[in-house]
């Protein structure tokens, strides 16, 4: 397990420096092996033969200094891209951190806590998961942490369009963008039509939108619509929705020359659940398939709760805001390692065997992020020292290389 995960850090860090490379392996390793973002954790674990306060300062200067931060996060991608296809869906959303009880970490600034909706003081972070085709698992591929109180902040849409060019650049215009309400604003949609990219984005009901050359409030319209498709779909409660689905040839204002669809579903909520999307088809199953995407949007929020309880995401101890987000961007990637391993459940046995050592009490749940951080913690709680001495030696000769697909051999 200790050579998969430095066979992984090396290909994430392709082009960086030698120091980079043993700095990021020790902050992978030491993140899976602690289930903790504390550095004195991190430390521990990591067991080198030097006091822990001078280990402890290591990865704090370099974790301050990394400065290849957008090269390791592209190296990351085109090392998950297996876990990639044509169908994936790109789940955008944004969060929180709130720290109530710091006062000296840079840039904090005044964010609403989505757990409690109450206003307090830390960071705003833009991210984006992509679900696996295979058993749509969610796959980190890209975040960032900013605040409206550092120097050079713009705003939170130049934040969230950062983050759509950064999927331009890396993954097709094919792969459909899922957006919550809180995206339904003229500046993404110009942003995604302009750059032909498929898209599905909940409207909110004040919206409107043109229907047979007529400019009506989007809710206003959706009744009209009763349903002519069914779905059936299970809620995170359990409990069973039969929905009724309509589909609607709409233009928005903003681009009055754009053919659009808006796909209505009643019996989720109170009020009819609206998209609005580029997508099209003369498949009548066209309305469903839109809804079934959307629905998928909540798995962003298991990734999101599976870092901040897993991990602790939210009780960091790092000061300077440069810390903090390459902090994330090291535990992203962690995640990513956890995600690469869920979507291989089937074809390697060593994953089944971390799996079966985590020992669930309810049996192995679809969301497999859990069951295997348990089981690596449990697995590297029984070494008795961490990844110092297979770093330590360089392989001379590729004759004797006991692994092809690297460069370096350890141990």
């Amino acid at each position: 397990m200790k050579r998969g995960i430095l066979r992984f850090s090396e290909k994430v860090c392709d082009g960086l420096s030698r120091p980079e490379f043993k700095f990021v392996s020790q902050m992978l390793y030491g993140i899976l092996s602690s289930q903790s973002c504390h550095l004195s954790k991190i430390a521990r674990v990591l067991d080198e033969k030097t006091t822990l306060k001078k280990i402890i300062d290591r990865l704090s200067f370099n974790l301050n200094w990394l400065k290849n931060g957008e090269k390791l996060f592209d190296n990351y991608i085109r090392r998950i891209k297996g876990c990639i296809s044509e169908k994936t869906i790109l789940i955008v959303d944004d969060s929180d951190i709130t720290k109530p009880c710091s006062s000296k970490l840079e840039g904090l600034g005044v964010v609403r806590d989505g757990s409690t909706g109450k206003l307090g003081i830390g960071y705003h972070t833009v991210g984006v998961t992509a679900l696996t085709p295979g058993k749509k698992q969610p796959i980190g591929v890209y975040t960032r942490v900013y605040s409206a109180a550092e120097k050079g902040f713009v705003s939170a849409d130049e934040e969230t369009l950062r983050a759509l060019r950064f999927l331009g650049k890396h993954f097709k215009k094919g792969n459909i963008r899922a957006f919550d309400r809180g995206y339904d604003a003229n500046i993404y949609y110009e942003h995604l039509i302009k750059n032909k990219e498929k898209f599905i984005i909940r409207s909110k009901k004040n919206r409107d939108v043109i229907y047979k050359d007529e400019r009506i409030n989007i809710l206003k319209l959706a009744d009209k619509f009763k349903g002519k498709y069914s779905l059936k779909f299970t809620k995170k409660n359990g409990i069973q929705a039969d929905c009724k689905i309509s589909i609607v040839p709409v233009k928005l204002p903003c681009r009055p020359n754009e053919d659009l669809n808006l796909v209505i579903c009643r019996g989720i909520g109170k009020e009819p659940l609206m998209l609005i999307t580029n997508l099209k088809s003369d498949d009548k199953r066209l309305a469903v398939v839109v809804t079934k995407v959307y629905l998928m949007r909540w798995r962003i929020e298991e990734f999101y709760g599976f870092k901040k309880q897993q991990f602790d995401f939210e009780d960091f101890r790092v000061r300077s805001l440069n810390s903090i987000r390459n902090l994330d961007l090291l535990l992203t990637i962690a995640i990513g390692y956890i995600g690469y391993m869920s979507e291989k459940n089937d074809e390697r046995a060593i994953v089944t065997e971390v799996i079966t050592i985590s020992k669930r009490i309810y049996g192995t749940p679809k969301f497999l992020f859990y069951a295997i951080a348990d089981g690596l913690f449990a697995v590297f709680a029984r070494c008795k020292q961490g990844v110092h001495d297979l770093l330590r030696k360089r392989v001379k000769s590729p004759q004797i290389c006991l692994w092809s697909e690297s460069r370096f051999a350890w141990g």
